[in-house]
């Protein structure tokens, strides 16, 4: 079997296979092509795959391989171009919301594509190790903290100097998911005072064990999904959220969304009103930029600065800024899910539709969408 990891567009600085990898996919009997400087943003070099048993095949090539890999292994989805060359059932590996991908359903369809959306894997002890939603999530919510410091004029520990006591800096994070608990953890390890807020009253043991206070607002019933995360409020609840958060947001000097509902636009969470109550030089960072934003007035893709002076952080895909750890990670994920799913007698992945892990994120069989 023959797996193929095309280079990704100009702004992805991450890579779904290293080295290390690569030689555990050998030892299977996987050969694994990359093309020519895949892995250069995450400081993983062609020489580095050469040697760990990969063959790197040069931009020319690239058409060529598509049309003839079994699996291909991406951190987005290939352009529909790309997938019109792909070898029919073959099967494509990435992120894919086909919410955010109108056009790409109709090219899976034409071409017959097997498609796994990572993220779809169950959130389980078992698909753990699997789970690159969670791996990247968590890197991007140690990465909201670092750059809602850089825009801050102020320290975010409590210092004690010959000239006075600086007091430490206010941090508030929306969302109590993996990105939230690790922006609370980053920034208690800071020394900033950490409050939090969630949907779900039971993460509340959860926010307290890492030493932040847990922001209680009665929002009548909430649910959580199968899977842990928090289903979407209705417009009344969220209006009420905002109403009772906004104290919160005035005396914090760094505050971080993370609510994210798959498949559909992020909710409103920081409106125009909130952010008019905040100070001058505190800092919005908002991790549901790929999905529209929690924050009014985002610019995807850049960080502003409000007429108030707040700052609202808008760069996205936050842990490409971190590209070899989550290079790693996600590498390390895509090869537990391969190996999950390989059938070493038949050298092919098991296309079976009851198991736990495949069942959950296999979003097209043979092109035609399973949810």
């Amino acid at each position: 079997m023959q797996v193929f990891v095309p280079r990704e567009d100009e702004k992805e600085t991450r890579v779904v296979v290293t080295p290390d990898t690569v030689e555990k996919f050998a030892r299977k009997g996987i050969q694994v092509f990359v093309e020519s400087g895949v892995g250069l943003k995450s400081l993983f070099t062609d020489e580095g795959f050469i040697q760990a048993g990969a063959q790197v095949v040069s931009a020319d090539k690239r058409d060529e391989i598509l049309r003839t890999t079994d699996l291909i292994l991406h951190v987005q989805p290939l352009s529909v171009n790309d997938i019109r060359k792909m070898k029919p059932k073959a099967w494509h590996v990435s992120f894919f919301d086909a919410f955010r991908y109108s056009e790409h359903p109709a090219v899976f369809q034409e071409q017959q594509t097997n498609v796994i959306s990572l993220e779809r894997i169950p959130r389980t002890s078992f698909a753990q190790k699997m789970d690159a939603l969670s791996s990247q999530s968590s890197l991007a919510g140690y990465v909201a903290v670092l750059k809602g410091v850089q825009y801050l004029s102020r320290t975010l520990p409590m210092m004690v100097t010959p000239a006075g006591t600086l007091q430490a800096a206010h941090v508030f994070v929306i969302g109590a998911g993996v990105a939230g608990l690790q922006a609370i953890a980053t920034a208690k390890r800071l020394g900033a005072r950490v409050e939090a807020f969630d949907t779900r009253p039971e993460v509340e043991e959860q926010v307290n064990s890492l030493g932040a206070k847990f922001v209680k607002i009665d929002l009548g019933k909430t649910e959580s999904t199968q899977q842990g995360y928090a289903k979407a409020l209705t417009e009344e609840q969220l209006h009420r959220q905002r109403e009772l958060m906004a104290a919160t947001c005035a005396h914090s000097d760094i505050v971080v969304t993370t609510a994210k509902v798959f498949g559909r636009k992020a909710p409103l969470i920081v409106n125009q009103k909130m952010l008019d109550g905040m100070k001058p030089g505190s800092v919005v960072v908002d991790l549901a930029v790929e999905a529209g934003g929690n924050t009014e007035g985002l610019v995807p893709g850049s960080n502003i600065k409000t007429p108030k002076g707040v700052y609202i952080l808008g760069e996205g895909y936050w842990e490409r800024n971190v590209a070899t750890s989550a290079s790693q990670m996600l590498a390390a994920n895509l090869f537990a899910l391969v190996d999950h799913l390989w059938d070493g007698e038949a050298q092919t992945l098991r296309m079976n539709e009851e198991d736990t892990i495949l069942k959950g994120c296999w979003w097209a069989k043979d092109g035609q969408p399973r949810f």
